[in-house]
């Protein structure tokens, strides 16, 4: 994923921006602190994605000053993860706000046009896990990344799975998530050539231990190329899948 500095210095390069220009843009104030949030203009430029807005904690007003924050600085796109219902209907009456309302997400902005390398495929072992995929699937599309959602195909019923090898085996990178015993990580991890993430939720029974054994069997899978996010952290795994599908070729 190229940074906005890195576009911008091609940019001169191919004689599109003037130095005065691109001085200009680089040189914007690096945050911008509104008292009760210092907010990081500079992180796309850094890192090639935009600081995004945890909402639990966050009051309405609050989120709606960051988010204004970030428009005003040149950003198209604003990510509000962990937003309840409530506090998104008072959002939307700000700034212009996309709810998604099972995925617990607010879109600010327009979504870009998918520009990675390959696809993301997300997959979920159960239908109750799919809160949490949603949350993974709509993180890596509001940063640029092609989803393809595989919902309820767990090893409880492998067939199911088994039906979608072509998507598998031809996506860029996979996001595994599963409550219970977790296994759909180890089973996918066998099958694909791309790296997994799997994503433990905290679905299941009294053993399941709030997500913990699913945690657990995740980190210990035999599988190769399979790495694990926090449990229940949808977004920490479509974050990553959508770096993974921007690696471009350092030289």
């Amino acid at each position: 994923m190229k940074s906005d500095i890195k576009k911008t210095l091609e940019a001169v390069q191919r004689g599109e921006m003037s130095v005065d220009e691109a001085l200009l843009k680089i040189k914007t104030e690096p945050f911008e602190d509104i008292g009760y949030a210092k907010v990081d203009l500079h992180r796309k430029a850094r890192q090639g994605a935009a600081e995004v807005i945890y909402g639990a904690g966050k009051t309405p007003e609050q989120m709606i000053g960051i988010a204004k924050t970030m428009l005003q600085s040149g950003q198209e796109t604003v990510l509000i993860t962990r937003l309840d219902r409530e506090a998104a209907e008072q959002i939307g009456k700000a700034v212009s706000l996309d709810y998604r309302r099972e995925a617990r997400i607010g879109i600010v902005g327009k979504l870009p046009k998918a520009d990675g390398i390959g696809k993301v495929v997300v997959a979920t072992g159960g239908t109750s896990d799919i809160p949490v995929a949603e949350e993974a699937a709509v993180t890596a599309e509001a940063l640029g990344s092609e989803v393809v959602r595989l919902y309820d195909v767990g090893v409880a019923g492998i067939h199911r799975l088994l039906s979608h090898k072509e998507e598998v085996m031809t996506a860029t990178v996979i996001i595994a998530v599963a409550g219970m015993e977790g296994a759909l990580a180890s089973v996918i991890g066998g099958l694909a050539d791309c790296p997994v993430i799997a994503v433990p939720t905290s679905v299941g029974y009294g053993a399941s231990f709030g997500g913990l054994s699913a945690l657990l069997s995740m980190l210990n899978s035999c599988a190769s190329g399979v790495s694990v996010v926090n449990i229940d952290n949808g977004f920490g795994a479509g974050y990553l899948a959508n770096m993974i599908n921007h690696v471009e070729g350092k030289r």
